[in-house]
């Protein structure tokens, strides 16, 4: 299948479903790869408030006037990329990556980083198909209420020159 959608910045009344899709995909990545007590943390209420704050630097991908998924982008890290369920193997992670690339490319970055937790191997996998190479571990705390978690994760980078 391909995306037959369009890209565009997201907006505040978008909130609410984008936190419903990250909420979602991120327990389906995350799982068992990450200690329980982020895992308990990581509620739906939880992720509102996370989107809110970022909705200035988060895309989404829309089709059929529904939001399929979406990305965020801080300096030259692709934060968060997640989509719907529903749209997954649809071509709108693809789309939705070399958005959030050309957007950082735009910024003057030379090269794009993200952030992927070791044990989601779909994700891994589509990052490499993508074109993104593991660079090895990186060191991740993740806030709780109390303190912070270290989660296994890898890094991984994309040469944006070529």
């Amino acid at each position: 299948m391909e995306f037959n959608g369009r890209i565009r910045s997201a907006r505040p009344e978008d909130a609410a479903r984008i936190a419903e899709i990250w909420h979602e995909g991120w327990g389906d990545g995350h799982v068992g790869h990450v200690p329980d007590e982020l895992y308990e943390y990581r509620t739906g209420g939880s992720f509102l408030p996370r989107v809110q704050a970022r909705i200035a630097t988060t895309r989404v991908a829309e089709g059929d006037g529904a939001i399929l998924g979406f990305t965020t982008v801080d300096g030259d890290e692709v934060e968060q990329v997640f989509v719907d369920r529903s749209a997954r193997g649809t071509g709108v992670a693809l789309e939705l990556l070399r958005d959030a690339e050309a957007i950082i490319r735009g910024s003057g970055h030379r090269r794009a980083w993200l952030a992927v937790v070791e044990g989601n191997a779909r994700a891994r996998a589509f990052y490499e198909r993508a074109g993104w190479s593991d660079t090895g571990p990186f060191e991740y705390r993740a806030e709780i209420p109390g303190g912070k978690v270290d989660v296994p994760t890898r890094r991984y980078e994309r040469d944006l020159e070529s």
